[in-house]
């Protein structure tokens, strides 16, 4: 059967995550369904990570096997078809080989949280930001999230329902900045990592705006990652402003 690798688009707003539910609307779900209608089914795809309730995603990849030798332009046509009118899109479609996996042959995910810094009310971006009335203080936040980059038990920054085996993780790298937009200044965080634990970023990007604020100092960051301890954290903002932008993989597979 071949295999076909999809770079999936989403506004998470309308779901209840990634995974397929019983009884919620789910992304992998809508497009389980749109390959139900191009093939008999059941269809069983995976993906290269399980996004929360209401995250989105600019570049989401999973895999799917179906029993017809599509060209995958014509696949990518046909589940955006069958795909409407749920806000999810298939951006790129690739044939690959038979043993390579969404999940586990990626080598990183990049995480992208957008953070809007103005008192008016959001409109056009409500849902893709999360909004704070006040400025934030780039270097402060830029100088707390110095000890979080490496290999560290990320037990204060983790989900008390996070299922992964070990805390221990290594982030690659945080980049952030301010950007100008429409809407106003926004702050940019952007997280590379081979994997993330549940949460992780959201409880990360809550902390930094702790010190943003001015209501920690950026040495808090260190002693709240080194309490290995979920009560040390800052608040967890909320999942709007999250995105999975990017997966990297030994080869792109959908590089021309």
């Amino acid at each position: 059967m071949p295999r076909y690798a999809l770079k999936v688009e989403y506004h998470g707003a309308p779901f209840a995550g990634w995974q397929r539910q019983r009884d919620q609307p789910s992304v992998q779900g809508a497009i389980e369904a749109a390959l139900a209608r191009l093939e008999p089914g059941p269809h069983t795809i995976a993906a290269a990570g399980r996004t929360d309730a209401g995250v989105h995603a600019l570049g989401q990849v999973a895999q799917c096997d179906l029993a017809k030798d599509w060209a995958p332009f014509r696949l990518m046509e046909a589940l955006n078809h069958h795909l409407k009118p749920a806000p999810v899109a298939i951006v790129d479609c690739a044939q690959v080989r038979d043993d390579w996996h969404a999940r586990f042959s990626a080598l990183e995910r990049r995480y992208l949280f957008r953070l809007l810094m103005r008192r008016a009310p959001a409109t056009h971006q409500a849902g893709l930001v999360w909004q704070v009335p006040h400025r934030l203080d780039l270097a402060a936040m830029r100088a707390g999230a110095v000890h979080l980059v490496g290999h560290h038990d990320f037990t204060t920054f983790r989900s008390s329902i996070c299922q992964a085996a070990s805390p221990l993780k290594t982030l690659d790298a945080i980049e952030i900045n301010e950007v100008r937009t429409d809407g106003g200044p926004e702050i940019e965080f952007r997280l590379r990592a081979r994997s993330f634990l549940h949460n992780q970023v959201r409880s990360i990007v809550g902390t930094l705006e702790r010190v943003g604020r001015g209501a920690w100092a950026p040495d808090d960051v260190r002693a709240a990652l080194q309490a290995k301890d979920r009560a040390a954290c800052g608040p967890v903002c909320p999942p709007g402003g999250l995105y999975l932008y990017g997966v990297g993989y030994p080869e792109d597979p959908f590089a021309p």
